[in-house]
Order: structure tokens, then sequence, then C-alpha cells
């Protein structure tokens, strides 16, 4: 074997500063020579497409990121900036638009600047939501849009479903056509009433409502919350009050309620009521004639004539025995609240006493000095409201008389019209309450919560007068 070195490669001779001939100056330089191993290690570095696909998903990534951040720092401004509205207004959401819909309308509104923004930034909530954000439900109803108000503060009012409340005042006491009626003339509810209430079946209250609903949602409701309350004041009511089932507390309190304005006076009329149901004697409730005539579109306060006293309706608690088959009116709390837990004494009878209230007496003696007292109480109250009509009228006079080019006054109504021979009479009328004179003045619609009621010396003329009729005991049946 031969001991001679394998000459080295002409790749790796060294490369000295200066040609050693023309020749080799003239000869292109080479690159130095690539180290060995280091085309293993190159190979080594190339990926997997493995690992290529999630590069690139990364990559994807972070640029949808970027760009999202982006749009949501725009939206974001672009949603929280003033609004174009500049003063407040009330906007009204109907039922059954959804996001686009309710967005054109407040931009035809002037509202918001833009539709396909409130769209866009619902659409967001809605996604958010899916990640455990809050949800942007819009809600129908009527709103209160302050000026300025960005499309931020828009959304979240409407999804609040804060809406600008109305207010229907249902006084204790009318009847379920009455209460009807009402209903219908609120120009903020809407629809129709599907059938009259039964009687009694009405919650009288203030109820809130937004604009838009229904007449028979609101009907609904009452009944609703007539059915709790009762539901609730049953439970807790005197064991030993004499009424079965609690459509019997609601007839009992609607005759109640027509009795007595007065809350310091219900839970006392209704022991007269519950003290003679316990003896069976006759309930003989004036109210009661008025429904039995005229049913739901009685006119409360009307005079009772003697023959009306004497007519069998079904609800005349002067001709028939217990309680009448019905409520005659929708009675409030109070009312249902006294008849489930009325005062504990033995009285029998009640009269008016000339200041807004009555006298209750447990005998016929006693009762029929407490009328006495009365008669001479409303035959003042008769003569100051002559006096204060004599005076009106002189002072028309007087007016017509200075002033001759003036329209003709149209003379003074008395002030209380002459009795009839059908008018209940001294002889003739057992009753256990008073009955009203005819009022001063006729009114189209009756108060609210006209009962049986008197008046005090300090009444303005043209009150509802009552006289009480002279009694008799009522008789057993």
């Amino acid at each position: 074997m031969s001991n001679r070195r394998p000459e080295e490669p002409t790749e790796r001779r060294q490369v000295t500063s200066t040609p050693r001939s023309p020749a080799e100056a003239l000869e292109p330089s080479r690159g130095p020579t690539r180290r060995p191993g280091v085309k293993r290690y190159r190979e080594a570095r190339k990926m997997s497409p493995a690992l290529r696909f999630i590069n690139a998903a990364l990559t994807l990534t972070a640029v949808v990121l970027a760009m999202v951040g982006t749009v949501s720092y725009w939206i974001t401004n672009e949603i929280s900036k003033d609004g174009p509205l500049k003063e407040t207004k009330s906007v009204v959401v109907p039922k059954g638009e959804g996001a686009h819909e309710i967005a054109k309308r407040l931009e035809t509104d002037g509202v918001i600047g833009s539709q396909q923004m409130f769209v866009a930034h619902y659409i967001g909530r809605y996604l958010t939501s899916l990640v455990g954000g809050r949800s942007l439900q819009l809600k129908a109803g009527e709103y209160e849009i302050p000026g300025g108000a960005s499309l931020r503060l828009v959304s979240e009012i409407l999804g609040e479903g804060k809406s600008t409340l109305y207010r229907v005042v249902v006084p204790e006491g009318l009847t379920s056509t009455q209460i009807v009626a009402r209903l219908k003339n609120d120009p903020n509810l809407t629809g129709d009433i599907i059938a009259i209430p039964a009687e009694g079946s009405l919650l009288p209250d203030t109820y809130k409502y937004a604009k838009g609903m229904t007449r028979q949602q609101m009907i609904e409701l009452m009944q609703g919350e007539h059915k709790k309350l009762i539901e609730r004041l049953w439970a807790a009511r005197q064991p030993t009050v004499p009424l079965k089932t609690p459509e019997e507390a609601i007839i009992l309190a609607s005759i109640i309620e027509k009795e007595t304005g007065r809350n310091d006076e219900r839970e006392r009329v209704a022991s007269v009521f519950v003290n003679r149901l316990r003896q069976n004697m006759r309930l003989q409730s004036d109210p009661t004639i008025l429904y039995g005539l005229f049913l739901g579109e009685v006119a409360w306060g009307r005079p009772i004539y003697k023959s009306e006293i004497q007519q069998k309706t079904a609800h005349n608690t002067y001709q028939i025995d217990g309680l009448p088959p019905t409520p005659i009116c929708n009675p409030g709390k109070s009312a249902i609240e006294a008849t489930l837990n009325p005062a504990k004494t033995n009285d029998l009878y009640f009269v008016a006493n000339g200041q807004g209230g009555h006298v209750f007496t447990q005998n016929l003696k006693d009762h029929n000095a407490a009328v006495a007292n009365w008669r001479k109480t409303e035959q003042e109250i008769r003569a100051r409201q002559a006096a204060t009509a004599a005076a009106k009228t002189a002072k028309g006079l007087a007016e017509k008389t200075a002033a001759p080019e003036a329209a003709v006054a149209v003379p003074a109504q008395p002030l209380v019209t002459a009795p009839t021979p059908d008018e209940p009479t001294a002889a003739t009328a057992p009753t256990m309450v008073e009955a009203p004179l005819p009022p001063v003045r006729p009114t189209a619609t009756p108060p609210a919560s006209a009962t049986v009621k008197t008046i005090n010396a300090s009444s303005a003329p043209g009150d509802l007068v009552n006289v009480p009729l002279p009694i008799r005991k009522p008789k057993r049946p």
C-alpha cells in the first residue's frame, strides 16, 4: 500500500490573497465549500405538513383577530357617540317587529343615524351571548328617548323594557259594564273586549301598562289580581263568618262597598249585615234595589221610590232572604277584608249622622231616635241649600240687568225636587238605611264611588243629599 497522502480536492485548496500566475488571476473564484453535515442539518429543519397547517392556522387567526379588533374598536366608537336626536322623543315599538324593522323605524324617526350599525350591534350582542355574555332582547312598548342618546343607550333602553307606562284608574264600586266602558274610552289601550266579565270578578285598582296593551289583556290582568286577592283573604278570614264560599264573600262585600265609602266604617257596616245573616233577617240594602232594577247599567245614587222598594227582583234584599244571587258591583280590597273580618258588635241598624258617617244602633228604639236626629240635620241642610240657590238666582238676575246684551241665562234648577206621589212616605217604607233625595242636578255619569252617602254642614251646594226613611222592625222570614 502506498503511503502517499491523497491529494486534497481542489475545492478545499487554500485561496491565497494574490494569484500565483496570470492564468490563476483570470480564473473565476469559487465560493466556500459546504461543511460536512450542513445538508443534513438543513433537511432536518423542514416542517411537516401538520406543522405547516398549524402555522398557517395561527397566522390566519392572528390576522382575523386583528381585523375583528379593528372593526370592533370602530363599531364601539360608532355606537357610543352621540346620536342625531336633538331633544327627548317618544318612540313606539309595536309588538312582533324584529331587529331590522325596529332599526328602520328608529332611523326614520331620527333616533339613530344608521340602521345597519344598530343591526350590527344587535348581532354582536347575540354572538357574545353565546359565550356567556348578556344578550339583547328588544321589547315592544313606548319609550322616552333622551336627546343625543347614543345607539348603545337606545338599544339598552329598548332591551330593558322600561317603557313609558300609562295608568288606568278603576274605582271601587263600579259594575263590570261600567268598567268595560271606562276601558273602551282609554285611547292608549287597543283592541276590543270579548265579553262583559262576570259581576264582581274584577279587582278595582290603579293599573300601569305600556302603550299597545289590549283591553282584553287588561281585563284578564284585573281578573287575575282579583283571584289572587280573594284566595289570600279567604284563607285569613274569621272562622265564624256565616259565608260558605269566596263567591258569597264577594257578594256581601259588593253590598258593603256601596253602603259606605269610608274605610273606617266598613268593618262595622259589615258587622251589621253579618249579624242580620246570623239572625235570618233580611239585609234591606238600598243599593240592591237599584241593581235589581238596572243591573250593570245602574246609576248609583239615584232616588229610590216606594214602588221600587216593593218590586221583587232577584237582587232586592227587601224582598228576598239572604244574599243576592250575584254581586252588585266590583268591590275593592278594603271592602273584601271588612267582609271576611267584620267588627264584633251587636249592631243591626245604621243611619246617616249628617257628618259623612253613620250612627250604629242595636235596637229599633235607638235607631228611630238616630233617624229623628238625622231628619233635623237634613232640614237644616235643605234650608242652607235653598238660601244658596236664592242667592245665586239673585246674582244671576243682577248680572242680566247689568248686561242686557249678554246671552239670556238659563233659569236655575231647584235644589230639591218636589216629592212625587210615588216617593217613599213616612207611613210606608220599611228599610234599614237611608234612601237619597233626587240629585240637585242630573249627571250624565255618576261618580265612580257613588254610594248611599250623606253630606255635612260644610258641604257645597249641589251635593247629593240622602234622606233616611222611617224605619220599622224588619220582619223575620
